[in-house]
């Protein structure tokens, strides 16, 4: 799903649709404009996405035999990925190189706090759920808040009950699927968000969450001078394979690790005589 752009300087966001069902030529020469145009491309897909859609994707990388495409898959809830590669277009308009902008994503993962409302846990599988909690989803009118990133929480609503949320300044995001609830709305008073924003219900939100009666909420960070900032303040390195300056510790592109250092050798035992 492609948010809207948070202000004028987001770079507009391309979708591959449909690259699992269509022919394989046409997807290549689609991407290969992309590479062509921009020179980097960054894939940022959910985990949810069909294992055909994500097969396509590493063929499509292995033909074009470019390790200028990035395929990034973060551990976050549908509407957690949309708001992440929002991010990553508002950050596109910078002074960021692309090993630096790819490798961004993860930093800024940290910073995203991603949940839902549910009528049901019964087949949620993405979040520890106790016995309990599935024995009081088959309860009619019961509703859960469940928090998936960046630690796992759930709690059944009721009067005065929240989830822990970030502890600086957010927006609060809130996708509608199939139930009525004004919970999560409140939890940006909750939050101290500095506001509440609407948006439609991403189409893979019901698989990953394991049922449409559902409400999914995402803070985030929406000032790109304040994303700006927590990207620089990290040291770079270079790719020690590929050449690419890059933060932390794996390369999004070729997915080098920096090579580990040798151990030291065993000192060699001592061979005593006895007395």
């Amino acid at each position: 799903m492609a948010l809207p752009a948070q202000d004028e300087r987001t770079m507009p966001a391309v979708v591959l649709r449909d690259i699992a069902r269509r022919p394989l030529d046409h997807v290549l020469t689609e991407l290969y404009a992309l590479i062509e145009q921009y020179g980097y491309v960054v894939v940022v897909c959910s985990p949810a996405t069909p294992e055909p859609v994500v097969r396509r994707l590493h063929t499509l990388r292995s033909l074009l035999e470019s390790d200028r495409i990035a395929l990034f898959r973060p551990e976050l809830p549908p509407l957690g990925i949309a708001v992440l590669a929002r991010q990553l277009r508002q950050l596109a308009s910078c002074d960021l190189s692309p090993g630096v902008l790819a490798s961004a994503g993860r930093l800024l993962t940290h910073y995203i706090h991603a949940g839902a409302v549910l009528g049901s846990v019964a087949k949620l599988d993405r979040v520890p759920v106790g016995l309990k909690a599935h024995a009081k989803s088959w309860v009619p009118g019961s509703q859960f808040a469940v928090l998936a990133h960046p630690e796992p929480q759930l709690v059944r609503i009721a009067p005065d009950v929240t989830l822990k949320g970030p502890e600086f300044g957010t927006w609060l995001l809130v996708a509608k699927g199939q139930l009525q609830s004004d919970w999560a709305a409140g939890l940006g008073t909750a939050w101290n968000a500095h506001g509440v924003r609407e948006t439609p219900l991403p189409a893979e939100s019901p698989v990953w969450w394991g049922t449409g009666r559902m409400i999914e909420f995402c803070s985030y960070l929406a000032d790109l001078s304040v994303l700006y900032q927590l990207v620089t303040s990290v040291r770079q390195t270079s790719c020690h394979w590929c050449g690419l300056d890059v933060i932390g510790d794996r390369c999004v592109f070729c997915s080098a690790t920096p090579p580990g250092h040798e151990p030291p050798a065993p000192r060699a035992l001592e061979q005593r005589t006895p007395a």
